[in-house]
């Protein structure tokens, strides 16, 4: 198995004493109920309340400035006491922002995932169990009865949407500035087919960067509606066509344009897919390359990953997609993805790493 030097460090030796391996352990036996009082002291502005005030706030002080009651307030702060949120003065009795705390109210990222987790993904984790057993996304029933998540995107409640492409789109965006490098620069591309393009976000970002490329997104006939409603009107958006395709249909051919296929762009889109469906796309999307053509898989393998924080996220974003999204993919490793390239009949040509929120891009070509 492939490493990066933080990971290897924190995953091939025991790194906890017994006490705090411990507490571990009693940690992830409270886990529903940590996240869940953790999310509430967001919500209510609890935690801002406290890291704008000086000197700290007592009980009362906050049941006084928030109208909430002694009991709500006692619950709430003695459990995030313990989860490690807050600091206690015992002379003073006031409450104040941990460094925990600080990460949870400003880090972009830890707030854009406690929305995932809790509009999409929440109470279908509890039919992870039987996701796992069955290879379906058993947890995805109690917002419709869609085999994907992906079918039934546009039909989902409002506030999970947007906490489902919130969650989609940061971490893509953060890589976009490098990953037109890469395309535009590094190499000449006039025509480029986006699969997976969802709203369009990518080909508005390649239009705008380049005025000559032309640009087809391939996906589900629903999802090319929702783009041509979000790119309708914005600069380049009569270089954005679309092109309706289930890509689990192992029959489904990728389109034959009218020029040459410079680029085939797949961010964040082969996780979406079981290994067997990965092969099978890379295989139809092959028939449309030539030996100039290059597919960028733009992905956040988690074992190439910088940070041991982004694995950890990473691997637990897994599982949303066993309970939620398909029941079948995950966050692949790079051992994995380069396997399903070279049954493809395909071969990496280079690796980019680093880019955005841990993102690499595969730049992969024909076999020889």
């Amino acid at each position: 198995m492939h490493l990066s030097p933080e990971l290897e460090k924190k995953y091939t030796r025991e790194s906890l004493s017994a006490r705090d391996a411990q507490r571990l352990a009693e940690f992830i036996a409270w886990g529903p109920v940590v996240f869940q009082a953790s999310r509430i002291m967001l919500k209510w502005g609890i935690l801002d309340l406290i890291r704008d005030a000086k000197e700290g706030l007592t009980i009362q002080e906050i049941c006084d400035r928030t109208g909430y009651t002694e009991y709500a307030m006692k619950c709430l702060l003695e459990a995030s006491l313990c989860i490690g949120l807050l600091l206690v003065d015992v002379n003073t009795n006031r409450y104040s922002l941990s460094k925990t705390g600080w990460f949870l109210i400003n880090d972009p990222a830890t707030r854009v995932n406690i929305n995932f987790s809790h509009d999409v993904n929440y109470e279908g984790w509890f039919k992870l169990e039987e996701a796992l057993l069955s290879g379906k996304p058993e947890g995805l029933k109690h917002f419709g009865d869609w085999p994907t998540v992906y079918e039934g995107l546009s039909s989902l409640p409002e506030h999970v949407q947007k906490s489902w492409f919130g969650f989609d789109h940061f971490y893509s965006d953060s890589s976009f500035p490098e990953a037109l490098e890469i395309i535009f620069k590094k190499n000449k591309t006039l025509s480029l087919y986006d699969v997976g393009g969802n709203t369009g976000k990518w080909a508005l970002q390649c239009v705008g960067y380049d005025k000559y490329v032309e640009v087809t997104i391939l996906d589900l006939p629903q999802q090319i509606e929702m783009m041509k409603a979000n790119t309708a009107g914005k600069e380049g958006a009569e270089r954005i066509k679309g092109y309706g395709i289930n890509l689990l249909d192992s029959s489904a051919v990728f389109p034959k344009g009218e020029r040459e296929i410079d680029a085939i762009w797949m961010s964040q889109f082969l996780d979406c897919f079981s290994m067997d469906e990965i092969i099978s796309i890379l295989t139809r999307a092959k028939t449309a390359m030539t030996e100039h053509t290059r597919i960028y898989i733009m992905e956040t393998l988690w074992d190439r990953q910088r940070f041991e924080t982004a694995a950890f996220c990473l691997t637990m974003t897994s599982l949303y997609f066993t309970a939620i999204a398909n029941g079948n993919s995950k966050m692949y490793n790079t051992e994995d993805m380069q396997y399903c390239i070279n049954k493809a009949g395909l071969e990496i040509e280079e690796i980019f790493d680093g880019l955005g929120q841990g993102h690499s891009i595969l730049k992969v070509k024909l076999k020889k």
